[in-house]
């Protein structure tokens, strides 16, 4: 069964063809107007949209170009009549994925929706035992959905593919998420930090190293290149790969071999390339810190991570997943977050992404001591103060109880002396320390035991 968007403003050919659709077994979310079905596209993402290109206001032409730009992979069939027919012969040529001229009969239309639907893109709801590939990736929201969408699809292919994403953001769990996806899979998945590295020693560490090729090299190193032989290397952190080994990887891209430090023989690697980087390689290109010719090398598939704060709607659900499993780390039963304390994570800034999330998480899973995550704890994690906004009565009383403890302390606890310095009589300062709570016994010092 496969989940179909059906936008068309004549109500009773909207509800025929729903009919027709359902019949075939497929899910139908109808619309009447391009505006209703960009808000169906936002709430949850169909895998096929078939539309009428007369709508009224924006018509089905604009909203292809709108479902194109934000969903390339999306197929799109058109609905138009002869009049329109050459629109809808140009929207093909833009990537319309089909068109058909009414008035048509069912089993076109179920012709071309099958056509569409065995197109080699990924389904967003696939069966469970479907979803092994990114079960590491956490996540609802639409722009992950449109991520892992093209992730899925160049798996099955060998292109480099090119991650990029501020910190934290998971580019390496979507690197692995592609090899597992891949005809690799079965293969070594190896990843290597490019800017962890001493560049004296990286170029070792990816082409390996003969015995007796520099001071220390006791034994013969392999190489990262050859130990993920037949599976796939990811290249974290490109952008700090030095000048000098940027050639050297160009070259072993471009031969598919590479050379040990002190060898004299190449050695043939057949290995899918994934690499990452958190930097505008175009500013480094331009600056001359990054070479053109190995960014193209690289840069085959370009797949972009939305930051954290592009994907709020995924915060409950990674904070209690992380909850989940760090309670069984610490040996705690942890029932969830307040919610004002989820409200304090959803709203926070997270310039650190999901592996601040996870930190924070790890923090409040550490210091709680009931079953709920309570707000103070959050914030405090967050490094936010806490803001407490007290009734004015509740303000005097603690001022008042604040101010009584602190003469208390002075006077070593002798009530005559604290009364006198708040110009009260003995008895109304009584009044108030029993109010309170307090008593001067409290406050007074024991004598000094003699030996």
């Amino acid at each position: 069964m496969a989940n179909l968007l059906l936008v068309d403003d004549d109500p009773d050919l909207l509800k025929l063809l729903s009919m027709r659709l359902t019949a075939a077994g497929h899910h139908v979310i109808s619309a009447e107007s391009a505006e209703a079905a960009l808000t169906q596209l936002a709430v949850a993402r169909p895998q096929l949209v078939v539309s009428d290109v007369r709508l009224p206001g924006r018509d089905g032409l604009s909203l292809f170009d709108e479902i194109r730009a934000r969903h390339p992979t999306l197929p799109v069939i058109l609905l138009t009549a002869h009049g329109t027919i050459p629109d809808a012969v140009e929207a093909t040529a833009r990537g319309v994925f089909s068109y058909l001229t009414k008035p048509f009969d069912g089993k076109a239309l179920l012709d071309k929706v099958n056509q569409a639907l065995a197109l080699p893109a990924p389904v967003l709801h696939s069966p469970a035992g479907d979803e092994h590939w990114r079960a590491a990736i956490v996540s609802r929201s639409n722009s992950m959905a449109d991520v892992l969408a093209e992730a899925r699809m160049v798996a099955a292919s060998d292109a480099s593919v090119l991650i990029t994403g501020e910190s934290g953001s998971g580019k390496e769990l979507l690197a692995q998420a592609i090899h597992r996806a891949s005809p690799r899979a079965a293969k070594p998945f190896v990843a290597v930090n490019c800017s962890a590295i001493p560049e004296a020693l990286l170029e070792s560490e990816l082409f390996g190293h003969v015995k007796g090729s520099f001071t220390g090299a006791l034994d013969h190193h392999r190489g990262l290149f050859v130990a993920a032989d037949g599976g796939t290397l990811f290249l974290d952190e490109i952008g700090d790969m030095p000048p000098a080994l940027q050639v050297k990887l160009l070259r072993v891209l471009q031969e598919r071999s590479v050379r040990p430090v002190g060898a004299s023989q190449p050695v043939p690697v057949d290995v899918r390339i994934l690499s990452a980087t958190h930097r505008d390689l175009d500013s480094a290109m331009a600056d001359g810190q990054f070479r053109e010719d190995l960014y193209y090398r690289l840069n085959v598939v370009s797949l972009r991570l939305p930051t954290l704060g592009e994907r709020r709607e995924d915060i409950p659900l990674l904070a209690n997943h992380f909850l989940a499993r760090l309670s069984a780390k610490y040996g705690k039963r942890l029932n969830g977050f307040a919610p004002d304390a989820m409200k304090a994570l959803t709203t926070a800034s997270w310039p650190g992404n999901v592996r601040q999330l996870h930190n924070v998480v790890e923090q409040v899973c550490a210091l709680t001591t009931t079953p709920l995550i309570a707000l103070a704890l959050v914030q405090r994690a967050l490094r936010v103060p806490a803001v407490e906004v007290l009734s004015y009565a509740q303000a005097r009383e603690r001022f008042e109880r604040d101010y009584l403890v602190g003469l208390l302390k002075l006077t070593d606890g002798n009530a005559a002396d604290a009364a006198r310095l708040a110009e009260r009589n003995r008895t109304e300062f009584y009044r108030l320390l029993q109010k309170h709570g307090l008593t001067a016994g409290q406050f007074r010092t024991e004598p000094p035991v003699a030996d």
